[in-house]
């Protein structure tokens, strides 16, 4: 089988997915290795325990009944603001996936499969005989709720009127127009862009239609034909990669200082000043004054982006992007949620009993605040000047020293996982001023020390996303999950602990002939227990800023990064 990331068990939807794939792609049925796979997938349950996505894309080849997926009625789009269930109150991954989603499950087209390829043989029982989808972790009371409501829904679908119908999917459509976003896009992201692709051809349009051609360059934009292999990206990270290579280049000094210009000037050109998102839903009358992730997105600027970029731009020239960094800072405050922290794309995505429908059985339907994204939101307003006592600073530390788990780590969003989230907050709490001998820093300290392996580096699977799965453990070290665990214990105060001066070493030793580290594996993360990423720049500058770091605080004789910085 294959698994969601390098290392990991058999995931069944990946697996049957991939499967599908090769035989799509001409692999014989009684190859070898289709045979290894079909044995694996069968022997973990067969293709009925799939998920709701996995589900949806067997339905439209008709490999599966439609009654096999949880009911998502088009007529949702007409709901009112009010209703428990609304787009609203999703994240903004999920609406951009959804809406057109919606279209697709009301039209039902059918894959046109000039092959005629099935994979019936991967079913352990029949297709129309399928688990419930019902996540194990939902609470019994709601689990049954759920479920009642999908079989009313099931029986009162057939009898909405056609005119209700019609304009649930002209409003679905007209969303999709709004945020086609040309070559970047819907949302930036491919399992929008492909199911935008897809509601344009169900409504009738030819492949050769705007629409369809826009829809379909954005997903070519995301291919890479090597030589020796190609793959689809699942989204593009300029912002972010430019704004975390140029820190690293800072740390090493002026040897850059022309090229960051450049970079920056290009960053800062990419700040959206004019365009109102989603995330004015939650906050009208906020001015907009974010970054996106992509090269253009601006529906959907990214919180951990904007914050990011506000770093990096303060510190090479604070005084050249004085009006943008203030615009960067007044949306910052005002996309801050009730409790402290932020999420990464809207303000109070909270809504957490929509984890628990049938459809959401991946558990990532939300945006709630997490302590990596809130940590950079601190840290860029510390650096920016706002003191420990502002209403806003003091809120987000109290609620990043409430996120802190019992073992003095902090869970990763963003990326695997609590080396990364504990690197996050140590920094931010360093630059608004919290001692570095205060008791939540003295433990996430004795954390990070205590999860050194014997090589002198850190390493983290994706299996810390499961419930109980490890903390900060892996059966190899990797060079950036090195780096960020250097980078927090230097933040606090250990610039000169034997565990760093290990670590180092470990870089130093690693370091490939090309001046990057070779890091095969996945060190972040789409969505925990559902997609992981492998970020290919995260080898080369997460390792330079450490190294860099390290040899400036020794030089100068510090014992840890100066606030702010």
């Amino acid at each position: 089988g294959w698994p969601l990331y390098r290392g990991g068990k058999l995931d069944i939807s990946c697996s049957v997915k991939a499967y599908f794939a090769l035989k799509a792609a001409g692999d014989s049925p009684d190859a070898p290795h289709m045979a290894r796979a079909r044995n694996a997938i069968l022997a973990d349950g067969g293709a009925a325990r799939c998920n709701v996505f996995t589900r949806i894309l067997l339905a439209l080849w008709g490999e599966v009944p439609w009654r096999a997926v949880p009911v998502m009625p088009v007529e949702m789009m007409l709901l009112p603001h009010w209703f428990p269930f609304h787009l609203d109150k999703v994240s903004y991954w999920s609406r951009t996936v959804i809406v057109p989603l919606l279209v697709l499950m009301a039209k039902r087209p059918r894959a046109a499969n000039p092959r005629g390829i099935s994979i019936a043989e991967l079913f352990v029982e029949p297709p129309e005989r399928v688990r419930d989808w019902i996540m194990p972790s939902t609470p019994t009371v709601t689990a049954r709720a759920f479920s009642v409501l999908d079989r009313i829904l099931r029986r009162l679908e057939p009898t909405f009127p056609p005119y209700m119908r019609d304009r649930a999917i002209t409003r679905a459509a007209a969303f999709v127009d709004e945020r086609l976003n040309g070559e970047d896009g819907l949302g930036g992201i491919f399992p929008a862009m492909v199911n935008a692709l897809q509601m344009y051809l169900a409504l009738g349009h030819a492949l050769e239609d705007a629409p369809c051609q826009t829809a379909l360059g954005a997903i070519r934009k995301l291919l890479v034909d090597e030589t020796e292999q190609s793959y689809c990206q699942p989204c593009l990270s300029p912002i972010w990669d430019t704004v975390l290579a140029g820190q690293a280049l800072m740390e090493v000094g002026d040897v850059a200082a022309p090229a960051l210009r450049r970079a920056f000037d290009w960053v800062a050109g990419k700040q959206v000043l004019d365009a109102t998102g989603d995330w004015a839903v939650q906050r009208p009358g906020l001015r907009p004054g974010g970054w996106a992730f992509q090269y253009e997105n601006p529906h959907y600027p990214d919180v951990d982006d904007t914050a990011a970029a506000g770093l990096a731009l303060d510190r090479f020239d604070a005084a050249l992007y004085r009006d943008g960094l203030e615009r960067a800072a007044e949306w910052i405050l005002g996309m801050q949620s009730k409790n402290g922290g932020w999420g990464s794309f809207d303000a109070d995505n909270t809504h957490f009993y929509l984890n628990h429908i049938p459809f959401a059985d991946h558990g990532a339907l939300l945006d709630p605040p997490t302590a990596d994204v809130s940590a950079r939101c601190l840290g860029f307003l510390a650096q920016a000047g706002y003191a420990a006592d502002h209403p806003a600073v003091a809120r987000a530390v109290a609620f990043l020293k409430r996120e802190q788990e019992t073992d003095g780590s902090w869970f990763g969003r963003w990326g695997t996982n609590y080396i990364y989230g504990t690197w996050s907050v140590l920094c931010a709490l360093n630059a608004a001023g919290v001692s570095p001998e205060s008791a939540v820093m003295r433990r996430a300290v004795e954390w990070l020390v205590a999860r050194q392996r014997p090589d002198g580096g850190w390493g983290e699977d994706g299996s810390s996303y499961e419930a109980g799965g490890p903390h900060g453990e892996a059966e190899y070290s990797t060079a950036s999950q090195t780096a960020w665990a250097l980078l927090a214990l230097m933040a606090a105060g250990e610039a000169a602990h034997p565990a760093v001066a290990r670590g180092i070493g470990y870089l130093v030793e690693t370091q490939q002939p090309d001046g990057a580290w070779d890091e095969p594996w996945y060190t972040a993360v789409g969505f925990p227990r559902v997609f992981y990423l492998r970020y290919h720049g995260y080898r080369a500058y997460f390792p330079l800023w450490a190294l860099a770091r390290y040899r400036r605080l020794r030089r100068a004789n510090l014992p840890r990064v100066p606030y702010g910085i």
